[in-house]
């Protein structure tokens, strides 16, 4: 099965193909992927270099312009490095754009801290207006592509080398029901639903799935949370532990309730190892879900 980031790059290249309005974005990373693309299309696929800031403003020059600008790095550089350029060139200007990231949380250890960004959708946060899709598969990851490069609008596309054993049904909105239970509601994000589903085996809860974190989905909280004997709810993400606890307390400020929000933690871990060390190492294993996912719903 090829990567999330592989799809990126087969199908935006198709796009460019399809859609005169669109422009594609690079600072280096990926940029082999698109030599055929490139050469198609000299305008329209730009590589600055690693010139993170001013890939982001061009990104935002371009939507000036009347495009609709791919924007790609890793996440890192992508949200965090040029973060005020986010801020302003696109939401200060009031234009749209796509920025898809690489890389993740994590998925990259040997490259170190400077590769990682679990803050990168909590920083997202502190910006209005962003659409933020978390594909669990690459299936997910074409489907939602797809549907932010047709609108106009703000997008984060955040993919992963993380992936679930198959594709789910994604329309670029909202949460869909993957289990039914009544002893409490478990939000898988993204890549983590299969270590979710394995976690919560045998357990009676709801199990709900979100590819698109952002708007958060209140209204299937809320219905998910009517179904159930209580209000207990487990958000579990591939970024910073806590992110959607907030958005989720909101859906549910009119019910009793308790949010656990589990994700990567705060503190760094400072040995490279593997990414399954690094998802094992934040309790995000299926063994450490359920020690914690049971813990929670048995106080």
């Amino acid at each position: 099965m090829d990567t999330m980031r592989d799809r990126f790059i087969s199908t935006s290249s198709r796009l460019l193909d399809e859609d005169p309005r669109l422009a594609v974005v690079l600072a280096e990373i990926s940029g082999d992927g698109f030599t055929a693309a490139q050469r198609r299309h000299p305008d329209r696929v730009i590589n600055v270099g690693i010139r993170e800031q001013l890939l982001v403003g061009v990104g935002g020059g371009l939507a000036l312009a009347g495009l609709r600008p791919i924007v790609h790095t890793f996440a890192s550089f992508l949200i965090e490095r040029p973060f005020e350029q986010v801020k302003l060139d696109f939401g200060h200007q009031g234009v749209g754009g796509v920025l898809v990231s690489a890389g993740a949380s994590y998925d990259f250890p040997s490259a170190g801290f400077t590769h990682m960004a679990p803050g990168d959708v909590a920083l997202l946060d502190t910006l209005d207006g962003w659409t933020v899709h978390v594909p669990g598969h690459p299936d997910e990851a074409e489907a939602l592509l797809r549907h932010a490069a047709a609108g106009d609008d703000r997008v984060y596309v955040r993919l992963s080398l993380q992936s679930n054993s198959r594709a789910r049904e994604v329309a670029g909105t909202g949460f869909s029901t993957v289990r039914e239970g009544r002893g409490g509601v478990v939000v898988a994000v993204g890549p983590l639903l299969d270590n979710v589903l394995a976690a919560t085996e045998g357990l009676d809860v709801t199990v709900l799935y979100a590819a698109t974190v952002r708007p958060f989905d209140g209204a299937a909280l809320r219905r998910a949370v009517a179904g159930a004997d209580r209000a207990d709810v487990v958000i579990v993400e591939p970024y910073l532990a806590g992110t959607s606890t907030a958005a989720a307390n909101d859906a549910l400020e009119a019910v009793p309730h308790r949010v656990l929000g589990l994700g990567v933690a705060r503190r760094e871990l400072r040995r490279y190892g593997s990414l399954d060390e690094h998802v094992a190492a934040h309790g995000l294993d299926p063994a450490a879900l359920r020690e914690r996912v049971s813990a929670f719903l048995a106080r």
